[in-house]
């Protein structure tokens, strides 16, 4: 069986998940909820938007500038489904292709996640977790940190209050990688930072067995540009900006969220990626 290599056009029209306005502060829950409980609060509507291939634009993306960045960046793990190799082998090298993207001076990676798009091709949510434990594609428009949970994260990192509170700028960016090959059916697509107002982005809580954790849902604004880059292959990484604490001149949240390829053959084989955070220090 064969499949296309890449998807034929440079912009897809595309469908992405955003927030619908509301009062409430909208949840999500990464694991079975209390009886009588939803998994998520909010309402969600289906915009279609235009994707471009940034493969193909005329000037490169840039980490400061439009938050996201490609990088060729071959990965010496054998099998990301094991924990401890990733913890072993992936982890130094995510901190290695952190510093290089960024600049900064030390690179601290406090998490992975790997995620199978659905068998069954369902209408993309939140990407909770499936019977196997792992989780879906992530189809709900989000940044990972808000201005409160972004700075919340560094001490929780560092793991020192004293040491945290001499850091006078760090970020936190996401590397998000295909695991198998290139990826045909659910990319993962990512706003330019520059095309994001703070009125675009609301508070959202997603609830974990033992504690409750803080991110950005968005909802729409025409002014979001959207990019993604076609048939991301198992020897590149996505490095995208999640969080700054530097408050301007550079980018500071890129918001993501998977979505449908209208191109993606029939064939395709099921998306399956990781993502890992990272915490960087500038000194």
């Amino acid at each position: 069986m064969t499949h296309a290599t890449t998807p034929p056009t440079t912009t897809v029209l595309a469908g992405l998940n955003y927030l619908e306005p509301s009062a409430l502060r909208p949840f999500s829950y990464t694991f079975e909820p209390p009886p009588g409980t939803p998994w998520e609060s909010g309402s969600y509507a289906l915009h279609q938007v235009p994707i471009a291939d940034a493969r193909t634009a005329a000037t490169p993306s840039d980490i400061e500038r439009e938050g996201f960045v490609l990088r060729d960046a071959p990965t010496a793990v054998h099998d990301f489904l094991d924990d401890a190799e990733v913890a072993a082998v992936y982890h130094r090298e995510v901190a290695e292709l952190a510093l290089a993207v960024t600049g900064g001076t030390r690179a601290h990676v406090f998490d992975h996640l790997v995620r199978r798009r659905e068998a069954d091709r369902a209408a993309l949510s939140f990407g909770r977790r499936a019977g196997d434990g792992r989780a879906a594609a992530n189809g709900r428009i989000h940044n990972d940190y808000t201005e409160a949970s972004g700075r919340r994260r560094l001490a929780l990192v560092l793991g020192n209050e004293q040491e945290a509170e001499a850091v006078r700028r760090y970020c936190i960016v996401n590397v998000w990688r295909s695991i198998k090959g290139p990826v045909l059916d659910t990319p993962l697509a990512v706003c330019d930072a520059r095309s994001v107002m703070a009125r675009d982005l609301v508070v959202a809580e997603v609830r974990y067995p033992r504690r409750t954790g803080e991110i950005y849902l968005a909802m729409h604004s025409p002014s979001h540009r959207w990019s993604y880059f076609s048939a991301m292959d198992r020897h590149e990484a996505l490095v995208f900006k999640q969080y700054d604490s530097q408050l301007s001149g550079v980018s500071r949240y890129t918001p993501h969220a998977a979505f449908d390829h209208s191109d993606a053959p029939a064939d395709a084989p099921l998306r399956e990626s990781i993502e890992a955070r990272c915490l960087v220090v500038f000194e």
